[in-house]
């Protein structure tokens, strides 16, 4: 079973990551949510709080199969300011692992550099962080190994997206259908 880690720092967009994690999970796809905080409850932007079901450094990322990055505003940054998050994402893209990023929190990859000569999309206004990257205004972008989105509208569709890469458009499709979801 595919492992992903779903990272949130104090200030994540809410919608991007609960519509994520429970996406994930309806396909079976084994889902740790990892605090990136010193403890496991993290705030979100709009006061919302998530028990983490792990924190940063008791992750094992040999284990881990795929990084996500829900956006909001600080959590983006604050994403990025974590250097052990930093250097797994390096890590992740040399090894061609899967890494997805929504919202603002495209940025943590374009400040990186590891979006160049990449197709990727961000939240509007972000768009000068994504250093190199070849900048559209799709809802979602898959270029090689990263996966970029919007915003919270996309939540769903992005996390859609990722249960067909990892487990084909058959299944995506049944779960949009079952979520009455419009594709």
């Amino acid at each position: 079973m595919k492992k992903i880690a779903v990272h949130l720092a104090e200030g994540f967009e809410e919608i991007e990551a609960v519509n994520i994690i429970d996406v994930l999970r309806r396909a079976d796809l084994n889902v740790t949510v990892v605090s990136v905080s010193e403890k496991l409850e993290v705030k979100g932007s709009h006061g919302i709080k998530i028990i983490a079901d792990q924190l940063f450094n008791a992750v094992n990322y040999e284990l881990i199969d795929m990084i996500i990055l829900p956006g909001g505003m600080p959590g983006a940054v604050n994403l990025q300011e974590n250097l052990g998050l930093r250097e797994q994402i390096l890590n992740f893209n040399e090894n061609k692992k899967l890494l997805g990023a929504i919202c603002a929190a495209p940025l943590v990859f374009g400040n990186l550099g590891i979006l160049k000569n990449k197709n990727a999309t961000c939240y509007p206004g972000f768009e000068n962080q994504l250093h190199g990257a070849i900048v559209t205004q799709e809802n979602i972008e898959v270029a090689d190994n990263i996966i970029t989105a919007k915003g919270a509208g996309v939540a769903i569709d992005f996390a859609l997206k990722i249960v067909e890469i990892l487990k084909g458009k058959v299944l995506a499709d049944k779960l949009a259908e079952k979520m009455i979801v419009t594709r």
